[in-house]
Formats: C-alpha cells, sequence, structure tokens
C-alpha cells in the first residue's frame, strides 16, 4: 500500500465556506428527494408501463436498494481517496443516471436508472459529509455544521412528496423525476470550483472487497426481502429466501471483518455507545417520518378522496416547520448538548405520532383536528432528533474515518425505514402501525435522556 500526500487546501473564505455547504446540503436534499420522488406518480408510472404490482414494488426499491447496500463501501472510498474525487466520481453516475431516469422509454431503462442513481448516491452521501469535515476542520464548527446536516434528509423526503406530486399534478411523471438531474447537472458544474481540496495523505490499494460484496449483496437482499412483505406473506418462498440469503451474507460479512487486515467497518466502530444512540435515534426518526408520508398519502387520497395535488399541499405545513426547526435544532445542539436534544426530539416525535394514531385516520375528524397537529409536532420532533443525532452518529471520529461515519449513518438512515415499516406492517391496522411506532420512538427518547445525564 502507498501514500500519496496532497498540499494542504488553502483556508476557503467566508462567502465561499458559505456557498460550499449549500452545494453540499443540496446535494443531501437531492438524494432524499429522489428516493421520494416516485412515491406519489408511481400509479401512473404502473399505468403507462402496464406495470403489475411485482413490478411497481421493485421499482419503488430500486433506488433505495443500491442507495442502502453500498453506502459503507462509498464511506470507505471517500477515506481512500478523499472526499472531494469521491464526491465528484459518485455525482457524474448519479447525474448520468438521473437524466436518463426521466426519459425512460420502459420499463427495464428505468429501473436500471433507478439501480444506478443509488448507486452513485451511496458514494456522494458519504463523501460529501468527509468534505464538511474539510470544511469544518475545528471540531466545534464541524459539530455546528452536523446539527444543521441532520435535517437536510427529512426535509428531501418532505419535498420529494410534496412536490413529485404538484408536478406529476400539472405535468407529469417525467417531469417530477426531472427535478433531480437539474439539481445534479448543476452541482456537476459548480463542485470543481467549490470543494476544497483533499487534504492529508490518501491511501491507495487494500479496499476490502470481499466485505463489500457480502454488506452490499446482504443488505440488497435482506431489504429487497422486507419490501415485498407488502406484497407476500412472511412465509412466502419470495420473502422468506431473500431475507434467508441476507441473513447468511450478513453473517458471512461478520466472519470476513475479523479477518482482514483493513475491514470495511471496523469492529471498535460501534462500540461506542453515544454513536450507537445517534444511529438508532436516526434510524427511528426516519422510520417514523418514512411510515407518516406513506401512510397519509395513501389514506388521504383513498379514504377522504383527495387528489393527488390536495394531498401534496397537506404536507406543506411539515414542510415548513421542518425549515423552521431545523434553524433551530441546531443552537438548540450547541447549547443542550446533542444527547439531549436528540432524545426531546424523540420524545416530541412520538407524541406526534400518537396523536396522529389516535385521531388521524379518522375520517370524521377534520384534517385541521386530526391531522394537522400531529404533522406539527412530529417535524418538530424530526429535526431535533436528527439534529443531535447527527452529531452523536459522527462526533469525535478520527479525520481518517469521516467517510466510514457518514456510510453508516446514512445506512441507519435508509435501512431503519425498511425495517420498521415491514415490521409496522405486520401489526395490523395504519392507526395501530403507528401507535407502535410512537412507542418505539419514546423508548429510545428514554435512551436519550439517560445518555444525557450518565
Amino acid at each position: 500500500m502507498s501514500v500519496i500526500h496532497d498540499a494542504p487546501a488553502p483556508a476557503p473564505s467566508r462567502p465561499t465556506l458559505t456557498r460550499t455547504f449549500v452545494l453540499l446540503g443540496s446535494l443531501q436534499v437531492v438524494l432524499i428527494f429522489t428516493l421520494a420522488a416516485p412515491a406519489v406518480p408511481l400509479p401512473a408510472i404502473g399505468h403507462r408501463f402496464a406495470l403489475g404490482r411485482d413490478e411497481l414494488i421493485l421499482l419503488s426499491a430500486a433506488y433505495g436498494l443500491t442507495f442502502a447496500g453500498l453506502l459503507l463501501f462509498g464511506g470507505r472510498l471517500a477515506d481512500r481517496y478523499g472526499g472531494r474525487r469521491a464526491l465528484l466520481a459518485g455525482l457524474s453516475l448519479f447525474a448520468v443516471a438521473s437524466v436518463a431516469a426521466p426519459l425512460a422509454p420502459g420499463y427495464v431503462p428505468l429501473l436500471a436508472a433507478r439501480f444506478a442513481q443509488g448507486a452513485g448516491a451511496a458514494v456522494v452521501a458519504p463523501a460529501a459529509m468527509a468534505v464538511l469535515r474539510t470544511l469544518f476542520p475545528e471540531p466545534a464548527a464541524y459539530r455546528r455544521a452536523m446539527a444543521t446536516w441532520g435535517g437536510l434528509s427529512v426535509l428531501g423526503a418532505t419535498a420529494g412528496h410534496l412536490l413529485s406530486g404538484v408536478i406529476s399534478a400539472l405535468l407529469s411523471w417525467r417531469w417530477a423525476l426531472a427535478v433531480s438531474p437539474v439539481v445534479a447537472l448543476t452541482a456537476l458544474l459548480l463542485a470543481p470550483r467549490l470543494l476544497p481540496a483533499d487534504a492529508g495523505p490518501r491511501r491507495v490499494g487494500g479496499l476490502d472487497v470481499p466485505g463489500a460484496v457480502l454488506a452490499t449483496g446482504g443488505l440488497l437482499a435482506a431489504s429487497y426481502g422486507l419490501v415485498v412483505t407488502d406484497a407476500w406473506g412472511w412465509d412466502s418462498a419470495r420473502v422468506l429466501g431473500p431475507l434467508t440469503a441476507g441473513v447468511v451474507l450478513l453473517g458471512a460479512f461478520v466472519v470476513v471483518e475479523r479477518r482482514v487486515r483493513e475491514p470495511l467497518l471496523p469492529s471498535g466502530f460501534l462500540r461506542d455507545g453515544r454513536r450507537v444512540l445517534g444511529l438508532v435515534a436516526t434510524a427511528c426518526t426516519a422510520a417514523g417520518t418514512s411510515t407518516v408520508f406513506v401512510l397519509f398519502s395513501l389514506h388521504l387520497q383513498d379514504e377522504r378522496g383527495w387528489s393527488a395535488l390536495r394531498t401534496s399541499a397537506a404536507f406543506l405545513p411539515v414542510a415548513a416547520v421542518l425549515l423552521v426547526s431545523g434553524r433551530v435544532a441546531g443552537r438548540l445542539v450547541g447549547r443542550y448538548g446533542p444527547s439531549a436534544v436528540t432524545g426531546g426530539g424523540l420524545a416530541l416525535g412520538a407524541a406526534g405520532l400518537g396523536l396522529l394514531a389516535f385521531s388521524g385516520f379518522d375520517t370524521g375528524t377534520p384534517y385541521a383536528v386530526g391531522v394537522l397537529p400531529g404533522f406539527l409536532l412530529l417535524p418538530a420532533g424530526a429535526a431535533a432528533s436528527f439534529a443531535g443525532a447527527a452529531v452523536l452518529a459522527t462526533d469525535r471520529v478520527p479525520a481518517g474515518r469521516t467517510g466510514l461515519a457518514g456510510g453508516v449513518h446514512n445506512t441507519a438512515m435508509e435501512v431503519g425505514p425498511t425495517v420498521v415499516f415491514a415490521v409496522l406492517l405486520a401489526v395490523g391496522s395504519d392507526a395501530s402501525s403507528l401507535a407502535l411506532a410512537a412507542g418505539l420512538v419514546a423508548l429510545v427518547a428514554v435512551a436519550g435522556r439517560v445518555a444525557a445525564h450518565p
């Protein structure tokens, strides 16, 4: 293994620092936006290409499968070759695939484009966090940046549901998918001028390819098995087959990681209790918010008879609260610490989920009374939880493992909703599913409070 030393980059000016952070933040938002964008127009896509339920499920999950499955490997690429290099490479793939998606002439090209988008995103997300570490080398500044960063993903998910419905209703589903390439291509033009050079030594060679293959294959298979529980029972071979394969591959990954010199996921990385709390809080918060988006997108249209446009408008309060709360959450983290803010955010989010479970699905209760209160509490809690959890998950991580931290953090954000949502679907009614989600989030909130006051 050889080591190549890069010349240290000069400190960027404050305007450049701001523009670079906005660029990276916009990328993080659009990565999650791209995940959520097909949700509302999915029926229209199915009608256009005459797709069955199985094909729609795979199309909906394709991006998330490769995104979640490759994040660990993407994080290690960022650590080894530098955040700037990895980000530009991943962004190039993401941009090309994003252009191909809205232009796809059929189901197979669209499915391939969605898989490729996820692969590019899996490199961009952790690489962007590695670049943040270069931008903010001081621990206090990096913590403030991560507190702001934490809320961008849920903002992207909200924007995906909101804008995709509006654009699909006014134009078509192809235009809803065209948002991602516009942002990606703009970022690809600006990134070479704004991104700082990769500082310090970068190591070449020695990537844990067997570990990457096993981790990716295991996460892909297990995630797919959980996703298709929406169509088949837990005792179906179509569910048990992928789940079993996923468990076997992930078990093999654990064995391999103990024997290789430079493992994809070092064993000591998850021994920090604060980091584990941050990852669990991230997974639960992402699961709670994504469950609400899916269930209420269906409830408002199927049970209340709302149009796609009106359904998208119903999520406007969520977006507004996220914008305001995201700005406040970062300051709260600086004042009270990430553990306390994470615990408080989880408690507030659990209250919002509880309200929605209690009255949100009652069609006789007006939206303003039964749904809106939960739509205000949940995003306020999610913004605080994500802000604190992002700091907990990445705090005290050596500079050479920032990409790994970003990969693990984003993996929790992607895999959490898949696992929890599949379990919640098995519970039964929408209301009971949200009630269980509220209890789970509240339980993690207690752990957050304990961590804040050991």
